[in-house]
């Protein structure tokens, strides 16, 4: 993924998620970073990154249609995204979290088409 959107710092926390679940250690992390379309509603929040595939990334997928699932992204997929107005994929600097992937999954669901998926319940 470019600089811009992963520092160095997230991406290595990403690998460490994906790391422990290849050992096959059951884990509910923590989203280590949000990446959203700033003119569309779609947001990604992404714990791991596959350590055999570093292209891969998992994480709460929300393309703004009310249906946001837990499930693998392209990160190149990603880099070539554009909202309707051609602006790309940005990483929210200012995203923490402390809930586990799984209850955010759930309240996001929950949500459903309620919710515009930029504003899902993080």
């Amino acid at each position: 993924m470019s600089q811009s959107l992963f520092a160095q710092t997230i991406r290595q926390k990403l690998l460490a998620n994906g790391a422990r679940s290849s050992a096959g250690e059951d884990i509910d992390p923590v989203p280590v970073v949000k990446l959203f379309t700033p003119d569309a509603n779609a947001t990604w929040l992404l714990t791991e990154i596959d350590p055999d595939n570093p292209d891969i990334a998992f994480g709460l997928c929300d393309l703004g249609h009310g249906c946001p699932e837990l499930g693998s992204v392209s990160l190149k997929e990603l880099e070539s995204v554009r909202g309707p107005l051609g602006l790309p994929v940005e990483r929210d600097a200012y995203y923490s979290e402390t809930r586990a992937l799984s209850e955010i999954a759930r309240l996001a669901r929950r949500a459903g088409n309620r919710s515009p998926s930029r504003h899902l319940p993080v």
